[in-house]
């Protein structure tokens, strides 16, 4: 049985798709002004592994991750660029592409972008319109009128009383209600051309809940199972998301809203301001893409998570363990067995909302088991299983010496050239005796994160 944290109820359920064997999925996505950050990187592999494990239990999944090609944060970067907006998002999503193919995403299944649903955006208001929940302000912006909708803060929870009798900033004059949001913003004189879009209401654009509410729909109905997400778009995003697709469509909007976890450094909330910002690129200069991923996954979806080198470097030398068991025992092809003992704790454990940090130490048991059975069909079958149950969680499944020796020249100037050089060179030394250059070698390569294995007449190597 599948167990799902639902934000909504605060609880663990069980999973029951609204159509038997089809779970329809949708994400929101980037928007696309800057590269992606770890905090981005987190959310697109949580989802990316709650999309595998769905499949993996025989589902149809139809998944959907949008793109914000239309906002204020856009607008105001494009012109700061002397350039276009299409010019600026273009760029912006191939950056985004690559990125996520690094870390091993898998596309998902509609990728939609704002710019193509404005319609539907359009259509959605007109409803809430009919319905009382729309109002055309002063300034010529439309805003959702929040105090008409019932259910407003079911998701988040927030006594707006109490927040209302706390506050300390002018009132917007042109809301009724300091909680209302803005659906359609009215075009303005020093935007360029190309983000005004005719309408009922006058030239303008798209506010940004409208936009996920509108290509949701478009794609998935408007009642559908999963929604995900950041924990910082609980409120206002889904909450506002609610608002205007219950309002519109009278009917509960999606059954299991599921929130991944921040990423803190140094136990501090990642963000521009704190200058503890980092994007994926940069990371991956220095570490391996699939770490990145590893280490992701070695914690729960929902708890935070601490970035540091430190916790990096450890990522990195516990996948390390993992592949080195797989070069030490070759792995038999296998089709997972599902009543296998360890198989079931991993199925266990990612059935239980999607568990992956007990999924990974079962990983781990499998190593063990594979080098202890190691030259044996029994320590090969683990191998294949600990291969088979890693490409379930998208890891494991590049050729093990390749990745124990992947991105050595990137730490300094010991490319795998000159380590092959220094292999020989060393080989020559102890041909000849010279037993302290034979070592000198070994520890300077030691000291350079270079380990050397001799097994067999051969030496190899990887990294530590």
């Amino acid at each position: 049985m599948l167990t799902l944290h639902n934000s909504l109820a605060r609880e663990k359920q069980e999973f029951k798709p609204i159509t038997p064997g089809h779970v329809n999925m949708y994400v929101c996505g980037m928007t696309v002004y800057d590269y992606c950050h770890i905090g981005h990187a987190r959310m697109v592999v949580v989802f990316d592994v709650v999309a595998r494990w769905l499949r993996q239990s025989g589902y149809h999944v139809n998944h959907v991750r949008n793109i914000t090609d239309i906002d204020d944060k856009i607008i105001k970067r494009a012109v700061e660029n002397g350039e276009s907006i299409q010019s600026l998002t273009s760029r912006f999503i191939d950056a985004m592409n690559e990125d996520f193919a690094a870390l091993g995403i898998i596309r998902p299944d509609h990728e939609p972008r704002a710019t193509d649903h404005v319609g539907g955006m359009q259509a959605i208001i007109s409803k809430l319109f009919d319905k009382g929940l729309a109002y055309h302000a002063p300034n010529g912006d439309v805003y959702y009128s929040v105090k008409d909708f019932d259910g407003y803060g079911k998701l988040s929870r927030k006594d707006f009383d109490e927040q209302r009798a706390g506050e300390r900033v002018e009132v917007d004059p042109n809301k009724r209600d300091p909680r209302d949001f803005v659906l359609w913003k009215a075009a303005k004189t020093d935007e360029p051309a190309e983000v005004k879009w005719d309408s009922p209401w006058g030239k303008g654009r798209p506010g940004w809940h409208i936009e996920c509410s509108a290509m949701s729909c478009h794609h998935l109905g408007e009642h559908f199972d999963i929604h995900g997400g950041g924990e910082d778009l609980q409120f206002p995003h889904h909450e506002n998301e609610i608002a205007q697709s219950e309002g519109a469509h009278g009917q509960q909007y999606v059954n299991y809203w599921l929130h991944n976890g921040f990423i803190n450094v140094d136990n501090e909330k990642m963000s521009k301001s704190l200058g503890n910002f980092f994007i994926i690129r940069e990371v991956l200069q220095k570490f391996d893409a699939e770490v990145l991923r590893f280490f992701i996954l070695r914690a729960h979806y929902r708890s935070p998570l601490n970035y540091s080198d430190v916790h990096l470097n450890d990522a990195k030398n516990a996948l390390t363990r993992l592949y080195t068991a797989l070069k030490t025992v070759p792995p038999a092809d296998v089709t997972i067995d599902w009543s296998d003992p360890l198989a079931a704790r991993f199925k266990a454990a990612m059935d239980d909302d999607f568990a992956t940090t007990e999924a990974v130490a079962v990983l781990f048991e499998l190593a063990a088991e594979a080098n202890k059975h190691a030259g044996t069909e029994l320590g090969a079958q683990k191998a294949g299983l600990l291969k088979a149950l890693g490409g379930v969680l998208g890891l494991l499944q590049r050729d093990p010496q390749s990745f124990l020796q992947a991105d050595v020249g990137a730490e300094g100037e010991w490319t795998a050239d000159k380590i092959e050089a220094a292999i020989v060179a060393r080989r020559e030394a102890r041909a000849a005796k010279n037993w302290a250059e034979g070592d000198r070698i070994r520890d300077e390569l030691a000291a350079a994160g270079i380990v050397l294995e001799d097994k067999a007449g051969e030496t190899t190597w990887r990294r530590s």
